[in-house]
């Protein structure tokens, strides 16, 4: 019994931290808001694509709409018609050039090589990464750089509304904006702590002289999760990390159903838990004891104080999702019912995680 209430009273109370924080930045994470202002200086708009042609004939109209001085699209040994939907949608726009990727050297991951030749090419002044999976909406550009100025950020990050479609894309996708928003208070970024850090590559902005002296992409030229090991690195480096969420500017659906889902949040997961598989199974088995145990202690008799804190714990779940995608605009309340059945849908991403190798867009990491 007491075992029982002390893990129901480690429950809530992990369930109430972060519920707290979701609340502050509910107040205080800025959203993107349309921009008029004219586009400052010269901005490069670079986009690594590898056997994209289903996502680039859906968004590469909103990229040609954005204006910045150069767009780069760089194919990086695509086997599908990625390449001549590239031509084909850009027509006679002079500002787009598509590059032809070089092999990838050992050492080096697919996709900081492929952003690393983009930042060779660039001229811009500031470097805007994004993923041909990112729709901008008219005026996204204009409003990312607005927020980076307001920010007075060297290296800026956008968080898209996620988009999902499939009921295991809504399982799983959504907890992107859970880590974001219940454990990194934003009023923290404008403070000296260099582990307050986070980024997601979908879009990502550099000042120039911040991307040379962070060495750029050849700087986590190993990492899966390249974007998180980019923003740690700024800000020990004493830089100034800007977040925004997307909004109605900039969505992005980045799997089509269950199985893409479990594939990409297998490749990402154990390098997100600092490559320790054994904290990998830990944070498997504590969010099942957090959000899938509290529905199943209700209603059992004889257990007062701790029935009152599974219970508690149970409510404090379904609120925190609520609140989610309230705050990111995905609407949705109904998947507030998902929350229970949550950490069962992730355990083939936490297995896929634990394996050996992983295979992403056809390459093999260890």
């Amino acid at each position: 019994m007491k075992a029982e209430h002390a893990a129901a009273g480690a429950v809530l109370g992990f369930l109430t931290v972060k519920c707290t924080i979701l609340a502050s930045n509910a107040a205080a994470f800025p959203t993107l808001r349309a921009s008029t202002d004219p586009v400052p200086g010269r901005i490069s708009l670079l986009v690594p694509v590898r056997d994209e042609e289903a996502n680039l004939r859906r968004t590469l109209s909103g990229l040609l709409a954005q204006p910045a001085h150069e767009i780069l699209i760089l194919d990086d040994g695509s086997s599908d018609a990625t390449a001549q939907v590239v031509r084909a949608l850009a027509g006679d726009d002079s500002r787009v050039r598509l590059l032809s990727g070089a092999p990838l050297p050992t050492g080096w991951t697919g996709k900081p090589w492929a952003c690393h030749q983009l930042a060779l090419t660039a001229t811009g002044d500031v470097l805007v990464f994004c993923d041909a999976d990112v729709t901008l909406a008219p005026g996204a550009l204009a409003a990312v750089l607005a927020a980076l100025d307001q920010q007075g950020a060297d290296v800026f990050s956008v968080f898209p509304r996620q988009l999902t479609t499939t009921l295991g894309e809504r399982f799983l996708v959504p907890l992107i904006d859970d880590v974001l928003l219940c454990f990194l208070p934003h009023g923290l970024l404008a403070l000296p702590v260099p582990l307050a850090a986070t980024a997601n590559g979908q879009l990502l902005a550099f000042r120039r002289r911040a991307y040379d002296q962070l060495d750029g992409h050849r700087g986590v030229r190993q990492a899966i999760v390249e974007d998180v090991r980019m923003a740690l690195r700024a800000r020990r480096s004493g830089m100034r990390l800007g977040l925004a969420l997307g909004g109605d500017l900039v969505t992005a659906r980045m799997y089509d159903g269950y199985p893409a889902t479990v594939a990409g949040f297998g490749k990402s997961l154990l390098s997100a838990h600092g490559g320790s598989r054994a904290v990998l199974v830990a944070t498997a088995g504590w969010h099942l004891l957090a959000y899938t145990v509290p529905w199943l202690r209700l209603g059992l008799p004889g257990r007062r104080w701790g029935g009152a804190m599974w219970s508690a714990a149970a409510a404090l779940g379904l609120a925190e999702r609520v609140v989610l995608n309230m705050k990111t605009g995905r609407g949705s309340w109904w998947e507030a019912a998902l929350v229970p059945m949550t950490p069962l849908a992730a355990l083939p991403a936490y297995a896929r995680a634990m394996r050996r190798n992983r295979v992403w867009k056809s390459r093999t990491y260890r």
